[in-house]
């Protein structure tokens, strides 16, 4: 009798012994799973090229013109396939955006061209909304912006 409550005793202990296997486990997938998560929070730049030349101020005035190289910044991967597919209609946003300055002072000053980033993003994201793609960047970036009087 005393076999018994040893074999009892082993088999309770190997059946505890296994319960914390599936936690362990558990942790790992959740470890997995944020890691995705991070992957997918990685920013992404999608580079407008050529650089955008254009004419800015007032008609009648001295000639004056922009030159901006534009950065697109976006928190997934899966917003590069709806930008490029909708590059030509977003580059011509911008040309009209730029063409339609007037004050070219305020271009000159950092809240001018923080308003005029603003407003690049805004255009951008009402097309790719337009377009109902289901993306969106979350902004623009000027990697080279010259005002040449």
């Amino acid at each position: 009798m005393t076999r018994q409550p040893k074999s009892v005793l082993t088999l309770l202990f190997l059946l505890f012994a296994m319960i914390p296997l599936p936690a362990v486990s558990q942790d790992e997938e959740n470890t997995e799973e944020e890691v995705a998560e991070e992957e997918s929070g990685v920013t992404d730049y999608i580079s407008m090229d050529p650089a955008f030349v254009t004419h800015v101020g007032t008609p009648g005035n001295k000639p004056t013109y922009l030159k901006a190289a534009v950065s697109l910044r976006a928190n997934s991967a899966s917003v590069r396939p709806a930008v490029d597919a909708h590059m030509p209609r977003l580059r011509h946003e911008l040309v009209m955006l730029f063409g339609e300055q007037t004050d070219t002072e305020r271009l000159t000053s950092m809240e001018g061209q923080e308003a005029l980033r603003e407003r690049a993003k805004q255009r951008i994201n009402a097309v790719l909304e337009e377009q109902q793609t289901g993306e969106s960047i979350a902004g623009v970036l000027f990697t080279e912006f010259v005002v040449q009087k």
